[in-house]
């Protein structure tokens, strides 16, 4: 890319992603017809902001990507199918291309949460690499793509954001929970540590009873009895 790109849209960003996205993920419908990338555009879940685009606002973004070589139209066939150009334009390896792709898809994301974003697009070999190829976006001599936000109020990690849309604007901390921001990876660990607790809680109770009941007596102690 020798000179900046136009900004882009937010569904101009959303449709590109959803192209390199549905490349990885569901490769045998790739490239994707109109009606696969409106889906993707709507999905509920893995985007942010969650948004509901007609056909035809999303074939508009289609022809202005087309206009700057982001998206191809494939020939043949009679349905229409488009494919991304990222890549070759931004002149970026397969690493950056992911890590624009989450950006793009979900919003300004902390390393841990890119990291886990990215599995099916390509699997970082740790936060160190994620780092990395973000600081190399982020230091391009023509435009930089990706910029590491301030960190919020109450935050534990700095997040990053794509620059195709242009500066994102800096939104308010929202309420703060007692133990501060809790990354998704600590959030995962915590709920399957609950779940085990949970059951062991079910298996000491099961005991308790058994225990109880084979020396009669009840198996909720007397809250008076110290003996």
């Amino acid at each position: 890319m020798n000179h900046p790109l136009p900004t882009l849209s937010l569904l101009e960003t959303r449709v590109l992603g959803v192209l390199v996205e549905k490349q990885h993920t569901v490769p045998d419908t790739y490239p994707l017809t109109l009606n696969a990338l409106v889906s993707g555009c709507n999905q509920k879940t893995s985007r942010a902001p969650v948004i509901e685009a007609s056909d035809s606002e999303v074939q508009a973004a289609l022809d202005s990507l087309k206009g700057l070589s982001l998206a191809i139209e494939s020939s043949g066939g009679r349905v229409a199918r488009y494919e991304h150009n990222l890549g070759r334009v931004l002149q970026v390896p397969t690493q950056s291309a992911a890590l624009l792709t989450v950006l793009m898809l979900r919003g300004p994301q902390t390393l841990g949460e890119l990291r886990i974003g990215c599995e099916r697009l390509h699997r970082f070999a740790d936060i160190s690499a994620v780092e990395g190829f973000l600081n190399e976006l982020a230091s391009r001599p023509a435009a930089a793509l990706v910029v590491e936000l301030p960190r919020l109020p109450g935050a534990r990690e700095n997040r990053w954001a794509h620059l195709l849309s242009g500066m994102p604007a800096i939104e308010a901390q929202p309420p703060a929970t007692a133990g501060g921001e809790v990354a998704l990876g600590e959030m995962v660990a915590l709920k399957a540590n609950v779940a085990r607790l949970e059951g062991e809680v079910v298996a000491l109770k099961a005991l308790v009873a058994r225990v109880c009941a084979e020396l009669g007596i009840a198996s909720q102690a007397n809250p008076g009895n110290t003996e």
